[in-house]
C-alpha cells in the first residue's frame, strides 16, 4: 500500500513537473545568471592505447550535476518523495563534449536516467566508450612513460553561461581494471579558461591528465632479449676459423635475423622523427655486424695471402706478432693453448733442422773433396802415371768420367736445396700472414664483445 501511494505521488509530480516544462533552454529564472555543471570522471578499463595512430581508446564514467530552477517540489506535498528517476532526454542537459575526441562517431550521449532530487538538483550518470588523440612520445619505447590528455567542456556554452567545476582534483580511480600493458600513475584534473580567437567570450574547460607507464616485460622477453643474445653470435664470427666458410655467412645471418625485429619495431610506431630506444639498439647493432662483417672479408684476404704476397712488414711483425699475439693469447698455426709439448716440439723442430743442415754439408763437403781429387787427377804430372801403375790410362778415363758425375749431382743437389729453400720461406710468409690475420680476429672478437656488453647495459639501464 505504501509503494503504490508512492507510485501515484510520483506520476502526480511528474505530471506536474513537466506540464509546461521545456529541455530546450538553459534552467534558470535569470538569463543572466552562470549555471554550475560539477564534472567528475571515473576511468573504468584502458581498452586500447594505438601508438601508431596515436588515439586512447578508454571506458570511462562521466558523471553531470547541476541544478534545474524549474524542477523543485516540496516534498512534504509527496509524502516525503524526494528523488525520481525520469529519462535524461526529458530534462535539459550541458553539452558537454570530448574536445580532442578522434572518433568518427557523433552519435548523442547514452540515454540513461537521471535521478532529480527536490532542490532541483540532477545527476547524471552516462559511460563512455571514448576515443581520444594522444600524443605518443616512443623515444623511450619500451620503457616509455605516456600523458594523454582528455580535455571536456561545453560546445555552445560559454563562461558565462556555463561554468563547469572539478568535483575532485583528479579523476576517480577507485573502479579500474587493471590492464596487461599500463600501469595508471595517476590523473590528475586542471580547470582552464581559454578565449578562442572565434569569440570574445571565455570558454572553460577541465583537462584530465592520464599518467601512464608502460610495462616493459613482454618487449623485454620479446624483442629486446633476442636481440640481445643475437647480437653476442657476430663477434663469435671472428673466432670461427677462417678456412670454415661460415664466417661470412654468419654475420649476414644475424644481419637478417636483426632486420626482422626492426620491421616488428616498425609496424607498431608511428613514422615520427623520434626513433625508438630499442630502434636505436637495433640501428646500432645492426651497422656493428655490417662493420664486422666487413672486416672478416679484409682478415679473410690476410689469411688467404700466399707466396706472391709481400713479406709481412717490420711494424706488423712486431706490433702483431709480437705483441698482440702475447696479449690475446695467439700462438702459431696448428698451436693452441692446450699444447703441452710446444716447447718439446721446437726443440726437435730445431734439432731436425741442425742435423738435416750438418749432413747436408758433411755430404757436399765429401762430393767437393772428391771433385777436387778428380781435378788432381786430370793435371799432367808424371807422378800421376807412376802412382798408378801400367793401367793408368783405364783409371784415368774412369775418373774423368766419375768426376762429371759429381759435378752433375753437386748441381743438382744445389737445385733441390734452393728450391726446398724458396719453398720453406713462401710457406713461413703465408704462416706469418695466417698469424697476422688470427691476432686480427682475436682483437675486433674483444673489440665487438665490449661493444655489445656496454650496448646492453646502456639499453637496460634506461629502463631503470
Amino acid at each position: 500500500a505504501v509503494e503504490s501511494a508512492k507510485g501515484k505521488y510520483a506520476h502526480m509530480l511528474f505530471n506536474e513537473l513537466f506540464e509546461d516544462y521545456s529541455n530546450a533552454l538553459r534552467p534558470v529564472e535569470d538569463t543572466d545568471k552562470v549555471l554550475n555543471v560539477t564534472l567528475q570522471i571515473t576511468l573504468s578499463q584502458i581498452k586500447d592505447m594505438d601508438e601508431r595512430n596515436q588515439i586512447l581508446s578508454a571506458y570511462l564514467w562521466i558523471r553531470q550535476s547541476w541544478y534545474d530552477a524549474y524542477l523543485k517540489w516540496d516534498k512534504d506535498k509527496y509524502d516525503g518523495l524526494d528523488s525520481i528517476r525520469i529519462p535524461s532526454n526529458l530534462v535539459w542537459r550541458p553539452d558537454i563534449v570530448l574536445y580532442n575526441k578522434a572518433d568518427d562517431d557523433f552519435s548523442e550521449p547514452v540515454n540513461t536516467n537521471v535521478v532529480l532530487r527536490y532542490d532541483g538538483k540532477i545527476t547524471w550518470d552516462a559511460p563512455a566508450i571514448t576515443k581520444s588523440s594522444c600524443v605518443v612520445d616512443v623515444s623511450y619505447f619500451p620503457f616509455d612513460s605516456q600523458q594523454c590528455n582528455l580535455t571536456f567542456g561545453s560546445w555552445t556554452y560559454n563562461g558565462n553561461q556555463v561554468d563547469i567545476i572539478n568535483s575532485l582534483d583528479s579523476g576517480d580511480l577507485s573502479d579500474f581494471v587493471e590492464d596487461v600493458e599500463w600501469e595508471i600513475h595517476g590523473m590528475p584534473a586542471v580547470k582552464n579558461v581559454i578565449t578562442y580567437g572565434c569569440c570574445s567570450e571565455p570558454y572553460p574547460d577541465v583537462t584530465f591528465t592520464l599518467i601512464l607507464k608502460r610495462k616493459s616485460s613482454f618487449y623485454i622477453f620479446n624483442l629486446l632479449l633476442p636481440c640481445i643474445l643475437i647480437s653476442f653470435l657476430a663477434p663469435l664470427g671472428f673466432y670461427l676459423p677462417a678456412d670454415s666458410g661460415e664466417k661470412v655467412s654468419l654475420g649476414v645471418t644475424v644481419l637478417l635475423a636483426l632486420t626482422v625485429f626492426q620491421l616488428m619495431v616498425a609496424e607498431i610506431m608511428p613514422p615520427s622523427e623520434n626513433v625508438p630506444l630499442i630502434g636505436k639498439y637495433y640501428i646500432a647493432t645492426m651497422t656493428m655486424i655490417t662493420a664486422s662483417t666487413a672486416l672478416t672479408i679484409i682478415i679473410m684476404n690476410l689469411h688467404h695471402c700466399g707466396s706472391e704476397a709481400k713479406p709481412v712488414p717490420q711494424w706488423a711483425r712486431v706490433v702483431i706478432l709480437d705483441y698482440m699475439s702475447k696479449i690475446f693469447f695467439v700462438y702459431d698455426v696448428g698451436e693452441n693453448c692446450t699444447s703441452p709439448r710446444r716447447e718439446k716440439e721446437e726443440e726437435q723442430k730445431l734439432e731436425g733442422d741442425e742435423g738435416y743442415q750438418s749432413r747436408h754439408t758433411e755430404v757436399r763437403s765429401q762430393l767437393s773433396s772428391r771433385n777436387d781429387d778428380c781435378d788432381l787427377k786430370e793435371k799432367p804430372n808424371g807422378n800421376f802415371n807412376k802412382s798408378y801403375g801400367a793401367h793408368g790410362d783405364i783409371n784415368v778415363g774412369e775418373t774423368v768420367n766419375c768426376c762429371s758425375c759429381y759435378k752433375m749431382l753437386i748441381k743438382n743437389i744445389e737445385y733441390i736445396a734452393n728450391c726446398i729453400r724458396d719453398h720453406k720461406a713462401n710457406r713461413a710468409k703465408g704462416i706469418e700472414w695466417k698469424k697476422v690475420a688470427k691476432v686480427m680476429d682475436r682483437f675486433f672478437m674483444w673489440i665487438f664483445f665490449i661493444m655489445v656488453f656496454f650496448m646492453s647495459v646502456l639499453i637496460i639501464g634506461k629502463a631503470a
